[in-house]
This record gives structure tokens, sequence and C-alpha cells, in this order.
């Protein structure tokens, strides 16, 4: 016959079970959070780039491309159709202002010009023919008048003489009016004279300013002759490094073609170009800083182009220290050109992340275990800093480095 187990064995055992049971509960538990724990994503500390959030002034800029070239650079095209006869220079050069650089072949031009240089000297011949014959036209003009200022004056005594004899009877009314008539026909010859004398020295004058005018414009054009055949002397314009020259010796050259182009590589400027969109925010005269690599140059656009090509709008940085070591000739650059100034705003470093105003993802510090993703508004930048608008405090810690491999996490642990 079964005894009844006594109740205190009875609660003895049942605290066991529980006791036994609730230890591989929390066995269990924690062996979870542990799995949890290192299954979640995790990131090195040392790999994150951090920017601390704090209130300060930012100068708003807009971003562009740019590329360094020298600040003066010139290109020599040939003046004439000729061939490359001579070659005194190569590639690398320096060259001083006058130096040699190639030589062209001028023999048919240096004949023209001295087909020129005769034909000058006969028209100045003509010239000089024309003002004598001019002259003496007027001359013989001057002395006709004359001797009918001498002949208007010998039958105005004769009129007034056969005047006096008619007054005393000797005379008659028909020679008075005989004398009278020559008169008046003398002074009509005396008027017309010198009515011809004046047409006549405006018409030799016009004629000979037409042709002075003419003779002008032939020396003009001999003059540029001249400079023509002395550009062809192909000779460097100032101190500078030869860059590039056409050295095939014997090679036809077309007007206008280029020959050589000659370099200031001591000191050089920055081509920048930037979205049309963001236009009205270069103009010249605003500050610029030029980033290469970590080094930054400061600088003020010089010039802006009027007129949109393929959506874009050139512009020129002329740079405070055109002479530094990192500048190169061909090498790409940030520009960025200042249009505002915002004081007193919440800011963070700027980074690769920041692509323009708007709402961002970025992962927030929140214990030194743990970062956290958070949505943040950001406004305008410069090359330093972010404007933040809303989302994040004064003091918080954002991750500015690249982190596009978890943009699907939420929480990264920090190892």
């Amino acid at each position: 016959m079964d005894r009844e187990i006594p109740k205190a064995v009875r609660n003895k055992e049942r605290n066991k079970k529980i006791i036994r049971y609730g230890g591989i509960g929390v066995a269990s538990i924690i062996v979870i959070s542990v799995l949890i724990s290192l299954m979640r994503t995790g990131v090195k500390t040392k790999d994150l780039v951090l920017s601390t959030v704090d209130k300060g002034t930012i100068e708003v800029s807009v971003s562009a491309s740019g590329k360094v070239v020298p600040a003066f650079e010139e290109i020599i095209n040939s003046p004439i159709n000729t061939r490359i006869v001579e070659i005194y220079k190569k590639g690398g050069d320096s060259v001083d202002v006058g130096t040699p650089i190639l030589k062209l072949d001028l023999q048919s031009v240096e004949t023209d010009y001295k087909k020129l240089l005769d034909e000058e000297q006969m028209r100045s011949y003509k010239l000089d023919q024309l003002r004598v014959n001019n002259q003496t036209k007027l001359n013989d003009l001057s002395m006709k008048i004359k001797v009918s200022a001498m002949q208007l004056n010998r039958k105005k005594v004769e009129l007034r003489n056969e005047q006096y004899l008619d007054s005393l009877g000797s005379g008659t009314t028909d020679k008075v009016r005989q004398a009278e008539l020559s008169y008046n026909v003398a002074q009509l010859e005396y008027e017309q004279l010198k009515q011809q004398y004046d047409n006549e020295k405006e018409v030799l004058a016009a004629e000979y300013k037409v042709q002075e005018l003419d003779f002008s414009i032939f020396r003009k054009g001999l003059a540029e002759m001249k400079r023509t055949l002395d550009d062809a002397q192909v000779r460097s314009p100032r101190k500078a490094i030869l860059t590039y020259i056409n050295n095939q010796i014997g090679a036809q050259v077309s007007q206008g073609s280029q020959l050589a182009v000659i370099s200031d590589l001591s000191h050089f400027k920055v081509e920048g170009e930037i979205a049309d969109t963001y236009g009205d925010r270069v103009a010249a005269g605003g500050k610029a800083i030029v980033k290469i690599g970590s080094e930054k140059l400061e600088g003020t656009v010089s010039s802006v182009t009027p007129l949109s090509k393929n959506g874009v709008i050139s512009f020129t940085v002329q740079l405070n220290e055109d002479n530094n070591r990192r500048l190169r000739s061909g090498l790409k650059t940030d520009v960025y050109v200042m249009n505002a100034v915002k004081e007193d705003v919440m800011r963070i470093a700027n980074a690769s992340y920041y692509v323009g105003r708007g709402e961002y993802d970025l992962f927030v510090r929140t214990s030194d275990k743990e970062i956290v993703k958070r949505k943040v508004q950001l406004g305008d930048s410069n090359f330093e800093f972010v404007e933040v608008i809303s989302g994040l405090q004064s003091g918080d810690q954002v991750v500015v480095s690249d982190m596009s491999q978890y943009k699907n996490k939420n929480k990264l642990k920090l190892n």
C-alpha cells in the first residue's frame, strides 16, 4: 500500500524544478543576448571620422571643378602661307624676349614688299606732281584775275572820260553808252574769274585730299605687310617656356596655323566650370578657395563668361599665391566660390557625404559602444562646414566618413 509523500518533500522537489528550469531560462536568455550581440554588425572606431556639432560662422560657397593653367600663355600663329625652313628651339626650352624660335620661307613675301616700296615712291612722286599742277592752275587763274582787274580799271577811266566830255558837249551819248557797256562787261568778266578761281581751288583741294587719302591707305597696307613680314621672323614675344613647337622642317603651314606656344610656368591661374543653375552665385570680384589635396589657396574671381555652353559657365580665378609649389599646369582642382555669410549656425564638417541641401541619414554616436542612424536636415555649405538645420544638437558626434556600405543598418556597434 502506497504511502502519501509528505508535503515538505513535495515542496522541496518543486522548488528544485523551478530553480533548475529558471536557471536554464536565464542561461538561454544570456546565450541569446550574447549571440545577438555577436551577430550585430560592428565597425571599428578608428575607421570612422567623427565631427562634433558646434555653432559658428559659415561663409556659404558653391563648389565647382577647376584646372590649373599658366597665368600667361601665348600661341604664335603663322602670319602667311609658307613653309618651315629652320628650327632653332625645342619644346621645354627657356626663351627670352626676341629669341628666334624658327625660320619661315619669306622670299616671295620679301619680293612683294620691295615692289610695294617702289610703288610707294612712285605714288609719292605723283602726289607731289599733282600738288605742283594744282598750284600752277591756281597761279594762272590768279594772274588772269589781276589782268581782268586792270582792264576793269581802264574801262572805268574811259567811261568817266566819256561822261566828262559829254557834260562839256564835246562827246556823244552813244559813246557814253558804249563805254558804259564795255565797263559792265569787263566787270562781269572780272567777277566770273574770281568765282572760277574759288571753285577751282575747292575742286583741286578735294582732288588732292582724295589722292592723299589713297596714298595714306596704301601706306597703311604697306605697314601691315611690313608687320606681317616682321611677324614671320618667328621670335619669342617675352621671357617664358616654349611648351610647343612645330618642328617639321619643310612642312607647309597655312596662314593662321599654330607654330609654337610659349607659357609662363612660374605663375598660374585656375579656370573653373560650374553648372549654369549656380551662375548667379559667381561674379567677378568674389572670393574663391582652390583646394589641391589638403592645400587651400585663396583667390579672387577675375572674370566670368556671360554665356552658358552645354549647361556650364566658365570663370577664372586669380590666385593670391600664384607661384605656390603645388601648382602644376593641367592639374585638376576643387574650387569653392564664396557668395554669402551665415553667423551663429549649427555646423558639422564637410565631407564626401554632402551633395547639396536636403535630408540625410547620418550616424550619430549615442554611447561609447554604439552609433545610431538619424534623419538630419542640412543647408548651405562651404569647403569646411555644412549648415545643420534640424536633427542634431550642439555636442552631437556625427560620422562624416563614407558609410554607404551600412545604408541598410539603423544601428552599429563600435569596436
